[in-house]
């Protein structure tokens, strides 16, 4: 049988990259005791009157369908939410629900990319960010950065790496999975180099209420930059929501214009009832965010400490977001074994830098959603295995 060209580009590109993962899950329905460090899901509730305004809603009847774009009021609430944080006015009409920030990230891709077209991204990148290029047919071109650097595109790498193809620049700040976080300077001179060579710029702020003692910034904020920027973003890490499927992409209404009918064959609409919540949680604040925001912060600390005296480790304090890098260059092995060899002989679920691109190798992800007490079993239990192989 005959299949379409973009099953082929795929290859590869979906859960193989979470092998480690993967088999950490499988031990751990088999009933052994592992310490689940690989994967990006908040451990903490969601705000108590988010989830009972589910069932409020539901019962109120929200339940039917919706149009391709999203409901009034979630739109009003996104389109408010970046008004006030830019200080520039943004029309709901600039703004798509969607299911997530993958789903989102997915469809402004395709709405802006093709094959015989360059996709730039800094390297190390989230591990789905590859996909959703080859889905598109565009080439990815990854921009190495170095955890000498914070793990920091710079304009010169940008620049160096811009060919006569390139068309969108791929960011994710706070980024995952090095936690580095762009600071407005650093993303306006990022931005001369787009607006010379006339990119997009697509970013992923999934994190951007998740940072740690330093500004975020967004080049949808920046008035020189912002008619080139779409935004994806969602509830699932700022509010603890990864299964609501709450998220949007926002950009200039001309793109939002060409997303709907994209948006429309796919989905149709979201459910009213989660298009409440999203409005409800965009326009109240909740201590349970403020509270679980000061957790990842000192699960960082405490977990970088932790492993200060690992011999040939290296661990730095990220700059934003749920996850920390850890270089394991030292030792002799390779992300990915050493991932193995902790997964084998510790019980510790990590995942290979390399699930990440080249920039990564050498490195593992650690998630910080587990309390501190497993997170400072799980530094020792890598300590350990450190000095075996010291």
């Amino acid at each position: 049988m005959r299949y379409a060209a973009i099953t082929d580009r795929l290859q590869g590109l979906g859960s193989d990259k979470w092998a480690v993962h993967i088999e950490g899950k499988r031990r751990q329905a088999a009933g052994r005791d592992m310490i689940m460090l690989s994967i990006g899901e908040p451990d903490f509730h969601p705000p108590a009157s988010l989830v009972g305004m589910i069932d409020e809603r539901i019962r109120a009847g929200r339940t039917r369908y919706s149009n391709g774009r999203g409901e009034p009021e979630v739109l009003k609430a996104i389109a408010a939410h970046y008004t006030t944080r830019s200080g520039h006015h943004v029309s709901p009409d600039q703004v798509t629900f969607l299911p997530g920030t993958q789903t989102a990230l997915f469809a402004a891709m395709m709405t802006i990319a093709e094959a015989g077209c360059d996709i730039l991204m800094p390297d190390p990148y989230y591990a789905t960010y590859e996909g959703v290029i080859a889905a598109s047919g565009a080439r990815f071109v990854p921009i190495r950065t170095l955890p000498e650097d914070g793990f920091h595109l710079t304009p010169k790498e940008l620049l160096a790496h811009v060919t006569p193809n390139a068309r969108v620049l791929l960011l994710n700040t706070p980024n995952n999975p090095t936690g580095a976080v762009l600071s407005a300077a650093e993303i306006a001179a990022i931005g001369e180099v787009c607006r010379a060579h006339d990119l997009w710029i697509l970013c992923d702020e999934v994190y951007a209420d998740l940072t740690f003692g330093v500004p975020f910034a967004s080049p949808f904020d920046n008035p020189q930059l912002r008619a080139r920027t779409i935004v994806v973003s969602s509830l699932s890490k700022s509010h603890a929501m990864p299964g609501f499927r709450c998220g949007w992409a926002i950009g200039s209404q001309e793109f939002s214009d060409r997303l709907l009918p994209l948006a429309e064959t796919m989905l149709f609409g979201s459910q009213p009832f989660l298009e409440d919540v999203t409005a409800h949680a965009l326009t109240h604040h909740f201590p349970e965010i403020d509270a679980m925001r000061e957790a990842y912060r000192d699960r960082a600390r405490a977990f970088v400490s932790g492993l200060s005296n690992a011999p040939g480790i290296v661990a730095r304090m990220p700059e934003g977001g749920m996850f920390i890098m850890v270089d394991v260059r030292r030792t002799g092995l390779s992300g990915e074994a050493f991932a193995t060899r902790l997964l084998d002989e510790e019980n510790v679920v990590t995942m290979p830098g390399e699930s990440f691109g080249e920039g990564g190798a050498g490195h593992l992800r650690v998630a910080l959603t587990v309390d501190e007490a497993a997170l400072a079993e799980a530094a020792t239990r890598i300590v350990n295995l450190a000095r075996r192989l010291h």
